[in-house]
């Protein structure tokens, strides 16, 4: 089997070529980064400051140990009394893969998670946005193999987004459909 890189490389690109009539191989498009977001507001509400923190440690441990690297922690940027939410309070955590991180994590994504997610039907095209970028919301993070779920105490949901230089939805899909995403066919 081939390695996502590789694949872009002898499949997609000839591909994308014929289908689309690219005379510039620049102008093809390609993956450039994916996202990975998660937020934590209902697991820290009604804690104190200290256990807070120690949850924010084990959830940015776990979402270390899935991505590879150490994510990076986002705060508030303004007050929301509804929400009991402070302006510089910690909501989330993102980290940001390119290259050949970005690829092995694509690889066991598409692989491996996608197949393990309960009731998993195919990536939705209303997935994508206008500017061709895909949206994945996993409600739980249990299907990735890094993680030994009978340890873990919290269970969180992840957002990834797949950035692709793609100008249009139509280009972004036949991408990631060549490149082995599950698309489900509407």
């Amino acid at each position: 089997m081939l390695r996502l890189s590789e694949k872009y490389k002898k499949e997609v690109l000839p591909a994308m070529r014929k289908k689309f009539g690219y005379k510039n191989e620049m102008a093809i498009p390609k993956i450039t980064k994916v996202v990975i977001n998660c937020g934590f507001g209902k697991q820290l509400m009604g804690k104190s400051s200290q256990e807070k923190n120690k949850a924010v440690e084990e959830i940015s441990d776990v979402l270390s140990l899935i991505v590879g690297q150490k994510p990076g922690l986002r705060k508030a940027k303004k007050s929301i009394a509804v929400f009991k939410l402070r302006e510089g309070m910690p909501v989330g955590l993102q980290t940001t893969l390119r290259g050949k991180r970005m690829y092995e994590f694509l690889e066991r994504f598409i692989w491996v998670v996608l197949p393990r997610v309960r009731d998993f039907r195919g990536i939705s095209p209303k997935s994508f946005d206008g500017q061709g970028n895909l949206s994945i919301g996993i409600k739980e993070y249990t299907p990735f193999p890094e993680v030994v779920i009978e340890k873990e105490k919290k269970i969180f949901g992840l957002e990834i987004t797949v950035v692709t230089t793609a100008k249009n939805k139509e280009e972004s899909i036949e991408l990631l459909k060549l490149m082995g995403f599950p698309l489900k066919v509407e």
